[in-house]
């Protein structure tokens, strides 16, 4: 089965999107993790630094000294004062009593200095020390204990200040190292509070990455189907374009790249059907030039054959003239037909732009006073203009371009003549009077065996080829032309050609 286009958007697309996700997802899961376990540690180290001054305060307060023993702080209080200063509700279980596990209960440090100890009270004594309740062997006054300097218990849970992996502070009074603080770092528990923490979390990040996948999945497909049926409109349209049906257009109206891609379709169509109906109109119109002058020519023959007419000079020029004709018309088809095919052959010399439009005007003078215009200058150049052209192929457009204008303009009428030179161009009008050329049929002229017939009449002759081949000889010296309506009435054609005109290779 073959692999559509919105398949495939589709599936590069979520696997993207998928990609990304389960990217995100790891690395956001793998640093929470992380991140929440220096999250603990960093809040354990920050909670046993205040503790640790608030412990310094507290012996200050009470006179503290290394050299004289002192009674073990209240560790249930300090912790208590601990969590009032961190503004924390203060813990309802308190950490375990704070006798040294190294006495025995019924004698603590300085017992008989003090005189006799109150008889205890009636009944079992408890375990020594009291375990910590459910679920608060995490908890930090659980895990931090007091030591003298030399590293033997003061205060708080036995085996705290034991661990081997435990962060210790000093108690510093008047410079002097009097005790230390030992906290006992976090054993993970897999039920404790952070591990269901991270758990909910890692939950809560399958669940997006799943709902950012369905709307994926759902995006691309919406996204597929929005780039594949304008492309299966190109395809079907140019698939009719290739079988000949040349009126198919793409109705889609897009503005970004699949509405070029349309547009240029559309276009393309829309030139190959133009191309196509100038092609029929070529033969048609070649058809009937060639047919024509032939039928003249095998008519003025049989009338010679069958002795209707008598052989003459006359009747020989008559000849002469229908086979020049003919024989111009095909040197004219084969100019067009070669240039079509690749550039017309060019050989750029040294000339004089001015004299050249000069030498034409004076082959020309007399063809436009037998017409009954005038024929001139509209604007001429003080000087010479010094350019490279193929002075035989531009004297051959100056020549298809004035008889077209002579041959077309009604009497009395004018014809002028302007040339100018800037920046390199040579800027070559020919401006006639009336009739003129309506504006529809002004891109026009210059296709082959071409007349706009309603505004300039066939009676005078002609092949329809003059202005197509002065065209071809303007592309050649890598130049254009353009017509437009002149201010005299009529036809206005500009040749536009570089000071160094060359050819362009073939």
């Amino acid at each position: 089965m073959r692999t559509r286009l919105a398949h495939t958007l589709s599936f590069w697309l979520l696997g993207a999107v998928a990609l990304s996700v389960l990217a995100m997802g790891g690395l956001t899961a793998w640093n929470l993790r992380e991140g929440f376990g220096a999250y603990l540690q960093a809040r354990d180290l920050e909670r046993l630094d205040r503790f640790a001054v608030l412990v310094a305060d507290r012996m200050a307060q009470d006179g503290a000294s290394t050299a004289v023993p002192s009674p073990p702080p209240d560790m249930r209080a300090l912790l208590r004062d601990l969590a009032t200063l961190e503004g924390r509700p203060p813990p309802d279980r308190p950490a375990p009593l704070d006798r040294p596990p190294h006495f025995p209960p019924d004698e603590p440090p300085g017992a008989a200095a003090r005189g006799p100890r109150p008889a205890p009270a009636p009944g079992p004594r408890p375990p020594w020390p009291p375990g910590p309740p459910p679920g608060a062997e995490d908890a930090f006054g659980a895990r931090v204990a007091l030591v003298h300097a030399d590293g033997r218990p003061w205060a708080g849970p036995p085996g705290a200040g034991d661990d081997a992996h435990a962060v210790e502070r000093p108690i510093v009074l008047r410079g002097e190292v009097v005790a230390r603080l030992r906290l006992k770092p976090v054993a993970p528990a897999p039920d404790a509070i952070e591990t269901r923490f991270l758990r909910s979390q890692y939950l809560g990040i399958a669940a997006l990455a799943t709902a950012l996948l369905l709307l994926a999945l759902a995006g691309a497909l919406w996204l597929a189907r929005q780039w594949a049926r304008p492309l299966r409109a190109v395809q079907e349209a140019t698939a009719r374009i290739a079988r000949g049906e040349l009126g198919v257009r793409v109705p889609i109206e897009r503005g970004d790249e699949i509405g070029d891609v349309v547009r240029n379709v559309n276009a393309m169509a829309e030139s190959l059907q133009r191309i196509e109906g100038a092609r029929r109109r070529w033969l048609a119109d070649l058809s009937h030039e060639l047919r024509t002058p032939l039928t003249v020519l095998r008519g003025e023959v049989e009338a010679l054959v069958d002795g209707v007419r008598l052989p003459s000079a006359t009747a020989l020029q008559s000849l002469r003239e229908d086979v020049l004709r003919l024989g111009t018309l095909v040197d004219d088809l084969h100019l067009l037909a070669l240039a079509d095919l690749q550039s017309l052959p060019c050989h750029p010399a040294d000339a004089d732009a001015v004299q050249l439009v000069r030498d034409a005007m004076q082959r020309h003078a007399g063809l436009a006073a037998d017409a009954g215009l005038t024929l001139g200058w509209g604007s001429e150049p003080a000087g010479a203009i010094a350019v490279r052209w193929d002075a035989a192929r531009i004297g051959q457009l100056l020549a298809n371009l004035l008889q077209n204008s002579l041959r077309y303009t009604d009497a009395p009428g004018r014809v002028e003549l302007s040339l100018r030179q800037a920046d390199g161009l040579v800027q070559l009008a020919i401006d006639d009077s009336a009739p003129g050329v309506a504006p529809a049929d002004l891109q026009r002229v210059f296709e082959p065996l071409y007349r706009a017939d309603a505004a300039r009449s066939r009676h005078s002759g002609g092949s329809g080829l003059g202005l197509a081949i002065a065209a071809a000889i303007a592309a050649a010296h890598g130049g254009r032309i353009a017509a437009s309506a002149s201010a005299l009435g009529g036809l206005r054609v500009v040749v536009e050609l570089s000071v160094l005109a060359a050819a362009p290779g073939p």
